[in-house]
Formats: C-alpha cells, sequence, structure tokens
C-alpha cells in the first residue's frame, strides 16, 4: 500500500514539475536550448539534478523544488541581461573565441591553451567538410566548444562545374607527421618512406622536432605548422 503511494506521488510530481520545467525553459529564451555556453550548461545540469532527486523520492516536499527550479530559471534570466549590459562580466562567466587555425597553419599555443589536440580539431574540420587544412583561412574556436571556419578565397569562389573544368585532385590531405613524431603508418599506405619524409624536411629547412604538424595532400604537397611560429592573429572578441 506504501509502495502504491509512493507511486501515486511520483506520477503526480512529474504532471506538475514538467509543465512547470518548460514554463521557466521558454521563459530563459532560446540561449539556454541551443550550443551551451559554460553558464547556460551549468543551469542544466542543475535542473536535472534538482527535478531528478524531486522526481525519483518521495520523501522530498515538492513545493521547494518547485521554488528551486523557478530560481535557477530566474538566475539564468538575469545573468543573460547582465552578458548583454556589461561584456567585463561574461569575460569572467565564458571563454573567449579562440583562433586555432590561421593561414593554413595550426596556432599551436593557442590549441594548448584551449586543451585540444590536433586530432580533435581535425575531426571537427572533417564534420565541415574539410579534409585538407591547407585551403582553411582560419578557424575559431566558438566559447559553445563548436568551430567556426573560413575557408580561402580560392576555395570558396566559382565551382568546378560552373568553369566546366575537371578537378585535379581529391581535397584530401594526409596527417604524416604530429607533434614532432612521424606517422609511420600512413607513409606505409601512402608507399613513402622515412627518408623519403626526411629529405623533404631538408628541402624546407625544418628539423623533425620543430613540425608541429604536417600533413601531404594528392600533389603531393607538404603543408607544415611549425612549434611557436609568429603567425600575424587579428584581436578576436564575442
Amino acid at each position: 500500500m506504501e509502495m502504491l503511494k509512493d507511486m501515486l506521488i511520483v506520477l503526480g510530481r512529474i504532471a506538475t514539475i514538467y509543465p512547470l520545467l518548460l514554463g521557466v525553459t521558454l521563459f530563459m529564451g532560446r540561449r539556454s536550448v541551443g550550443e551551451l555556453p559554460v553558464f547556460d550548461y551549468i543551469i542544466i545540469l542543475s535542473l536535472g539534478s534538482v527535478i531528478g532527486a524531486d522526481i525519483a523520492d518521495p520523501s522530498i516536499h515538492h513545493l521547494p523544488t518547485a521554488f528551486a527550479i523557478v530560481a535557477i530559471g530566474v538566475l539564468q534570466k538575469t545573468v543573460s541581461y547582465l552578458l548583454i549590459k556589461n561584456r567585463r562580466f561574461g569575460k569572467w562567466i565564458t571563454f573567449e573565441p579562440i583562433i586555432v587555425v590561421k593561414s593554413g597553419q595550426f596556432i599551436h599555443t593557442n590549441l594548448k591553451k584551449a586543451r585540444y589536440s590536433i586530432d580533435n580539431i581535425l575531426q571537427m574540420l572533417r564534420e565541415e567538410q574539410i579534409f585538407d587544412i591547407s585551403g582553411v583561412d582560419m578557424a575559431v574556436l566558438e566559447p559553445n566548444g563548436t568551430l567556426s571556419v573560413m575557408k580561402k578565397l580560392e576555395k570558396t569562389t566559382v565551382t568546378l562545374e560552373d568553369l566546366k573544368l575537371k578537378r585535379q585532385d581529391s581535397g584530401l590531405s594526409y596527417a604524416i607527421i604530429k607533434e614532432g613524431r612521424m606517422q609511420t603508418i600512413t607513409l606505409e599506405k601512402l608507399n613513402l618512406s622515412q627518408q623519403w619524409l626526411e629529405k623533404q624536411l631538408v628541402q624546407h629547412g625544418v628539423p623533425l622536432d620543430q613540425v608541429f604538424f604536417a600533413s601531404l595532400n594528392d600533389q603531393m604537397k607538404l603543408n607544415i605548422t611549425i612549434y611557436d611560429k609568429e603567425i600575424p592573429i587579428p584581436p578576436l572578441y564575442h
């Protein structure tokens, strides 16, 4: 009998708490349900914890839970307002956008600062249908963790169909050096030797231990990012 009573309490809480949660979420606005910035992510976690505890444990008082949900919604709305009114406040509670690729080159120091690996960024570029980093003019890691990419002008103008030309390459490139280490398996798949790559590096005047990243495209063209190379980066703020 006691178990049946608890089950009815849980059903009653579900019936009341979810309409309240829906109303609070609509009140908070689009920003809370899109790609989540840091503070909004914390808000969503808090709401989930409060609601989960209330529904699963009939011994918890229901009214304070409802008050907590409304209070969290008001907090989020207040912070959103302050973010618009005070830029300095926004810098305190979220990340700044950070440039991780410029002119086809990785910005090693910014990758380290953001704690993203080469593979993380390459995956995000592939999700944007970009398989050769040399075609990227700028890639920006946004505060919500997404990657915004601007291709080089020659990669974004007219199409081959417009010019009635056949494509000369597949647009793919292959990572053959990562953080000063040759990717021997990749080289073997490309039927290339380590000695060949060493000669290429000599021709470019770059020692292997100074190479942060190097890729090779279908035209056998190397694209090399050197550790701590000075690349002009424009200021970028959200």
